[in-house]
């Protein structure tokens, strides 16, 4: 059985993490898969949205660390970011097309920001996240210093860094490190509900909203009335938003193309 499984179904990309046995902790082969996953969704134009979510009972809990040879004195855990994780969030932010994120159980690590580099993020009422990076004397990763501060503040993310403690999924949406927590019963079915819902509206804009949002961290409000200005004016060129108007002026439901 492969560590990630893939299915398509009417413009949903699920993407599951599958070693259930070890709470979907990452190993190489999962990189790789990953990659391939990431690959079809930038370039299958029939994916409109991708569902990311761990089998069993956990999301992920970060690195294998039974994979690492601890005896090499040269071990270089940089190189493996700029190998795996690295990349493939990048691609994740910059992929023009939503991503959800239904957080099954266990966050920890890398697997706790691998969810938070998501679009949208909802977890199990028993699901937690677990930065706890510093138990074993290390820096969090994978984007966990820039998602902390910015989605929790200085101070809460400070405490999750450093102290490793389990923030809890209702604790987590109050903080506002992720859209909704959900009853575990109705968790997967809220969350692909979420992305068919999303596969069938305006792609194109949806990318747009990312690329906007995702600027916003490092440009001064003047930047920002500007991309604003560039990206609607290019938004309201394409189709879907003249299907969004008729369908408003006509009370009906739009029947976007994602164009």
């Amino acid at each position: 059985m492969p560590s990630v499984l893939i299915s398509t179904e009417a413009g949903v990309m699920t993407v599951t993490l599958n070693r259930p046995d070890k709470l979907n902790a990452f190993v190489a082969e999962m990189h790789g898969l990953l990659r391939d996953a990431m690959t079809r969704a930038e370039t299958d134009a029939s994916i409109r949205a991708v569902l990311l979510t761990g089998a069993g009972r956990g999301f992920c809990a970060g690195q294998d660390l039974g994979e690492r040879d601890m005896s090499n004195p040269n071990l270089d855990l940089g190189g493996g970011l700029d190998a795996n994780y690295n990349p493939f969030i990048r691609r994740m932010r910059a992929l023009p097309k939503p991503v959800v994120c239904a957080v099954n159980g266990i966050a920890a690590g890398a697997g706790a920001n691998l969810a938070l580099a998501c679009d949208i993020v909802l977890a199990a009422r028993s699901a937690y996240f677990l930065q706890a990076f510093a138990k074993i004397a290390l820096v969090p990763d994978c984007g966990g210093t820039y998602w902390l501060p910015r989605l929790a503040g200085t101070a809460r993310a400070m405490g999750m860094a450093m102290l490793a403690e389990r923030v809890g999924a209702e604790d987590a949406e109050r903080w506002g490190l992720i859209w909704k927590c959900v009853d575990d019963a109705k968790l997967m079915d809220e969350a692909r509900a979420m992305a068919h819902s999303l596969a069938a509206g305006p792609t194109h804009t949806y990318g747009t909203i990312k690329k906007a949002i995702y600027a916003s961290a490092a440009n001064t409000l003047d930047q920002q009335l500007d991309l604003e200005r560039d990206l609607q004016r290019e938004v309201g060129r394409h189709t879907d938003y003249r299907e969004g108007v008729a369908a408003f002026l006509e009370k009906r439901k739009p029947s976007f193309t994602g164009k």
